[in-house]
């Protein structure tokens, strides 16, 4: 099936089909999905995919989708990731489907938490002891993996549950130090899946919690407080990735040996998103920023939501990418073209044109009259007719891009050569008539004629040549720092790589000192350009009223793609 979204037609896919199965069957009155990210690093574009999921299930369906925090594990877990979790889920939702976000309280956006419900934990944990169906276990961490490895029963498996119940509060009650017990859900130690194998659903962590501070000195395991915050919130679908298709059966486990009252949630597995010449490992991209590979998570180069929208990727394109790459349940490798297509195919449609010249070198039309100036029409964007147009000045002196001129060109150069002619965007046909260059041989500037009757309305305005190129007057232009990002790995597959490290690109950052026309001295963060012949851009947040600063967000066309046919490289 598909429903009308108003942006556009919603996909169908299984999870979808499921949901839809469920409310007409009666199932559920209404869809409640959730988002449930551990806040212990920045969301990434594999979490845009989930997120466009999980709220887009909610929308299509008029259902409500939790953002909730599965804050679980205070060593790892730090306020700035849940404000940067909120400020990343807002933004790619905001004004799609911000009005399907679950609240706590009327008028409050403040997401969910798993802590919220430590002390219903708690008491979910009493009862399994009680019914048998959990006990304390003394054995070491490693002894715990390699008894369950090998489907070894704990010689404290038999404690009676009067036994149990007393140690767990003594555990609660900060008697024993980490690492001292833990609480196992007694299930089957023979079970074909490792996860059934006695589980380990609380450990002793003499840690701070970033919400409880220190009033926990013994957490739930994620697989505990992920199904029950489920079902205390009243989740009907929760959706995850397929590395949990395995815990499924616990989830299950835990929810149906309580005697809950109400529905239960019942769990749906789909493939995570892969990525070409990226990692989405959260502890690769981690282990970029603690060693300063990158500038932190909001670097451009960086696939997190963050360092996307600061790159220029807008909200629209990521969902649209998200929904376009489709939900299945098996794993691939999406080329990471696929998401700059589609960012391309936005902006093109979206962003407003500009002169800017990256590496200027300078042209003196020798015939153009000194001190005169013209004033050009230019258009803001040929795909929107109501955009409108803009003043551009033409002057004798110009600045164009230093690759737009040759003196030896190969065939088929079809840009300013000795000799040669190029039109000047919106402007006339140049000659060039002499180079220009000081003693070490270093090309200082280009003196060219024009042809005076070639500008629209002149008697040679239909004059044709074969190259078109882009300019900026020396004297009314601006400077500004543009930096130019590109993919940040040269592996097509780096995630899979033995050393990830060893593959990235060196060219990914690049930083120039570009000439632009004066009407990006009123740019904004919010509005997306294209600097003509170039690529879009975005103002970046290090811009001041003195200094701006502009981040390409991907290039006109994809040049990548000759260097995908060669052969791969050696990992």
């Amino acid at each position: 099936m598909s429903t009308q979204t108003g942006e556009q037609t919603a996909p169908s896919d299984f999870i979808r089909d499921i949901v839809a199965d469920d409310l007409k069957a009666g199932k559920y009155s209404s869809s409640h999905t959730r988002f449930p990210p551990e806040p212990n690093g920045y969301l990434h574009i594999g979490h845009a995919k989930s997120i466009c999921l999980n709220f887009g299930i909610a929308r299509e369906f008029g259902g409500v989708c939790n953002l909730r925090m599965d804050d679980t594990n205070p060593t790892k877990e730090e306020t700035e990731y849940v404000e940067s979790i909120v400020e990343d889920v807002n933004w790619l939702v905001a004004g799609w489907a911000d009005h399907v976000l679950g609240v706590k309280s009327k008028g409050k956006t403040e997401p969910f938490y798993a802590s919220d419900y430590f002390e219903q934990f708690f008491e979910y944990a009493v009862q399994l002891i009680a019914k048998g169906k959990a006990y304390v276990d003394n054995l070491s961490p490693t002894d715990t993996d390699s008894y369950r490895v090998n489907g070894k029963a704990s010689p404290f498996r038999g404690r009676s549950p009067e036994e149990n119940v007393l140690l767990f509060h003594r555990m609660r009650a900060g008697e024993f130090p980490d690492g001292h017990c833990t609480l196992r859900a007694k299930i089957d130690m023979q079970s074909p899946n490792v996860w059934m194998r006695d589980p380990v659903l609380y450990r002793i962590r003499h840690t701070a919690h970033h919400r409880t501070g220190n009033r926990w000195c013994i957490y739930p395991m994620y697989d505990f407080a992920h199904c029950l915050s489920d079902y205390i919130e009243g989740v009907t679908h929760s959706v995850c990735t397929l590395e949990f298709e395995v815990h499924r059966p616990l989830y299950d486990w835990i929810l149906e040996n309580l005697d809950l009252p109400r529905k239960l949630p019942h769990q749906y597995e789909f493939a995570r998103l892969n990525l070409t010449y990226t990692v989405l490992s959260k502890r690769k991209l981690m282990q970029l920023v603690q060693k300063g590979l990158v500038a932190g998570w909001d670097d451009p180069r960086m696939p997190t939501i963050s360092g996307l929208r600061r790159r220029g990727v807008t909200a629209s394109a990521l969902r649209a990418f998200a929904y376009n790459i489709g939900i299945t349940k098996y794993d691939g490798l999406t080329d990471v073209a696929v998401l700059e297509h589609g960012i391309r195919d936005e902006l093109n449609k979206t962003a407003l044109r500009r002169l800017a010249v990256l590496r200027p070198i300078k042209v003196i039309l020798t015939n153009y009259p000194v001190g005169q100036s013209e004033t050009l029409n230019a258009v803001n964007n040929p795909e929107d007719p109501n955009s409108g147009t803009r003043s551009v000045t033409f002057r004798r002196e110009l600045y164009i891009e230093r690759s737009d001129f040759m003196e030896d060109p190969p065939p088929k150069y079809f840009r300013l050569r000795p000799g040669g002619e190029v039109r000047l965007k919106y402007a006339y046909i140049i000659k060039c008539e002499e180079v220009i260059k000081d003693a070490a041989g270093n090309i200082l500037e280009l003196r060219c004629t024009a042809d005076l009757d070639s500008k629209s309305g002149g008697a040679n305005a239909n004059r044709k040549v074969k190259g078109t190129i882009h300019w900026a007057s020396a004297a009314d232009s601006i400077d500004a720092e543009v930096r130019l990002y590109d993919r940040l790995f040269v592996e097509p597959d780096p995630e899979t790589a033995t050393d990830f490290e060893r593959h990235l690109n060196p060219a990914s950052s690049e930083v120039v000192a570009a000439r632009c026309e004066p009407n990006l001295r009123e740019a904004r963060s919010e509005t997306r350009y294209q600097f003509e012949r170039l690529g879009y851009f975005v103002l970046d947040k290090d811009s001041t009223s003195g200094h701006l600063v502009f981040n390409r967000t991907v290039t006109l066309k994809d040049s990548w793609a000759k260097e995908a046919q060669k052969p791969s490289r050696a990992r």
